[in-house]
């Protein structure tokens, strides 16, 4: 008798647990967006040929398959004022029903950083819902890379040009390496993106280069292949321990901390070099960020995190990602949003330097 009552109990128990579980599961499914039908507009806001864009070509049709109703992801360029014309259209945008996306990168975080007067953009308003990192790698044309002995000293008779998006950008951390190396470097500014820097390089407008790690692999290393470009250094990696290491995407090319240590007159301590440091940390261990506009309601942002959750969780992501994002993190949720607040926790001291050193060295007044 008694135990027939305690099955009867665990049965109708077990019913209403699981019961409970299909209301919980149908509850998150009414709360998911429904993009069935739909385009997604995904704006870029450099060229179609840089790190960027790759980046996000190789997310964008995973993407379209992890949403709800897989939806199709068009990518739009919006290149411009080192991406900030991007970012500032993307602050007029108001949520609709998700099918208007943004990514910003370093240079488009740098900007607001140091205050520039063209930024016009919060990233406060936005929703982060990927965030992914990389690294970058300066590279020289054969007859130079003969002179790159692992110091810049044999580098320093050299009068370089580099095509530049501005001092303001990312690019503020390889313009800073190399004066910390004593290398003369003059930027060209003005090119839209790193692909256009790429290009002065293959045309022999520039005769030193660098580019985030997808847009290497892509597109400098068949140059490499070809003997028509050396890798010089990387920015390298934040180790646990918040240390400078070796990219483990390039693993066999020193870093700049390294060539640093070995020339003469390069410290990698005291206020340059500690700069230096952070800028390297707020551009690329969250580098490439995807957002969705203000305003997004808390189903939208969990939609999109469930699909890049799902992308990351394939047991073939590592594999399939390698050739196009290198080995870096990959975050979404929690994460994103924490990677996203580490870039601006840029000490005071280490802006003031770079502010007075870009007034300084190229006469940019940002106060």
């Amino acid at each position: 008798m008694h135990i027939r009552k305690i099955t009867r109990w665990l049965t109708v128990g077990c019913t209403a647990i699981a019961a409970i579980a299909v209301s919980a599961q149908a509850f998150a499914a009414s709360h998911e967006i429904d993009l069935q039908g739909k385009t997604i507009e995904w704006t870029i806001p450099f060229s179609e040929s840089g790190g960027s864009a790759k980046w996000a070509a190789f997310y964008a049709p995973l993407l379209s398959e992890a949403l709800p109703g897989k939806p199709t992801i068009v990518l739009k360029f919006m290149a411009g004022a080192g991406s900030t014309k991007g970012a500032n259209w993307f602050q007029e945008q108001e949520y609709k029903d998700g099918t208007t996306v943004f990514s910003s990168s370093g240079s488009t975080q740098f900007p607001y950083l140091l205050g520039d007067p063209r930024v016009r953009y919060e990233y406060k308003d936005w929703h982060a819902v990927l965030a992914s990192g990389t690294g970058g790698v300066a590279y020289l044309p054969p007859d130079l890379a003969e002179k790159f002995d692992g110091t810049a000293h044999n580098l320093r008779d050299i009068d370089f040009i580099y095509g530049s998006q501005g001092a303001t950008r990312l690019d503020l951390v390889p313009l800073l390496a190399w004066e910390m190396l004593g290398m003369k470097v003059e930027p060209v500014f003005g090119v839209k993106g790193r692909a256009d820097g790429r290009l002065m390089f293959e045309r022999g407008e520039a005769n030193i280069d660098y580019q985030t790690s997808s847009a290497f692999v892509k597109t400098v290393m068949p140059l490499v292949e070809e003997g028509k470009a050396v890798p010089m250094m990387t920015w390298g990696f934040l180790g646990d321990d918040g240390d400078i290491v070796r990219d483990p995407t390039f693993p066999d090319i020193p870093t700049f901390k390294e060539v640093c240590e070995a020339t003469d007159g390069c410290e990698t301590k005291g206020d340059q070099w500690e700069a230096w440091k952070a800028f390297f940390i707020a551009g690329f261990p969250a580098q490439k960020l995807l957002f969705l506009p203000k305003g997004a309601p808390p189903e939208a942002v969990e939609t999109y995190i469930k699909a890049v959750q799902s992308i990351l969780d394939r047991p073939d992501f590592a594999e399939i990602s390698l050739p196009h994002l290198g080995k870096y993190p990959q975050m979404t949720g929690k994460a994103a949003e924490q990677a996203l607040n580490s870039v601006f926790n840029v000490p005071p001291e280490a802006k003031a330097f770079v502010v007075k050193w870009l007034e300084d060295r190229y006469g940019v007044k940002l106060k």
